[in-house]
């Protein structure tokens, strides 16, 4: 379990107490000044410093410490539950589905509208481009660790979501989508989906890597 963080100090406690049994959560720590690396650590999390800025390169970094088979991602704010784990990794583990993104079901105040326009932009390109039938660029997700690998994933920026998915459908992989609980974050301002500047720098990245 992968959980890329940057100053997440106040939700981590809420994240890693819901963390389901047989799930090892990998902490990677992106230059946080708050104190997460420390505090995952009293918590009992695996904590990977990656000194390069960039949510891909925290991904990646996190993806190289990781041995399980099955890996997961999720985004260490408090937004997402946890316990959705298992029903994100379940058709991976069972052979059903190579990439499972989780489909967030926001509840009030979780999504701000110029997130969740730029979500579904970019989940329209994907499904014109790709054929995979998806509404939605999940930060849940699972898929098996060698595979992700043999991808070669390059982005280290925002746009490591988009190529994971570009990438994975070009190789012909099963991608699928199933329902998650999408809750308004714990303490602090996401650096993605909080601010309209952090979207129009996801943008930016995901338009790039589209071109």
């Amino acid at each position: 379990m992968i959980l890329p963080v940057l100053n997440e100090a106040e939700a981590l406690p809420w994240v890693l107490e819901r963390m389901p049994p047989g799930y090892l959560p990998i902490v990677v720590d992106n230059g946080s000044t708050d104190g997460s690396g420390d505090v995952a650590r009293a918590l009992g999390a695996a904590v990977v410093l990656e000194s390069r800025p960039g949510f891909g390169a925290a991904c990646w970094a996190g993806l190289q410490a990781a041995s399980d088979g099955v890996v997961c991602f999720m985004d260490c704010d408090g937004s997402l539950d946890p316990s959705s784990l298992p029903l994100v990794a379940g058709a991976v583990e069972s052979g059903d589905a190579d990439l499972v993104l989780g489909r967030r079901q926001p509840s009030p105040g979780a999504w701000p509208w110029h997130a969740r326009a730029a979500n579904r932009l970019l989940a329209f390109e994907l499904r014109r481009r790709t054929g995979a039938k998806l509404t939605d660029l999940g930060p849940m997700r699972a898929a098996r660790r060698e595979g992700l690998i043999g991808l070669d994933l390059r982005d280290r920026r925002f746009g490591w979501p988009l190529e994971m998915v570009i990438k994975s459908a070009a190789a012909g992989w099963r991608i699928c989508e199933v329902p998650v609980p999408y809750l308004p974050r714990r303490g602090g301002e996401s650096k993605v989906s909080g601010s309209l500047k952090g979207t129009l720098q996801a943008v930016a990245d995901m338009g790039a890597l589209l071109r």
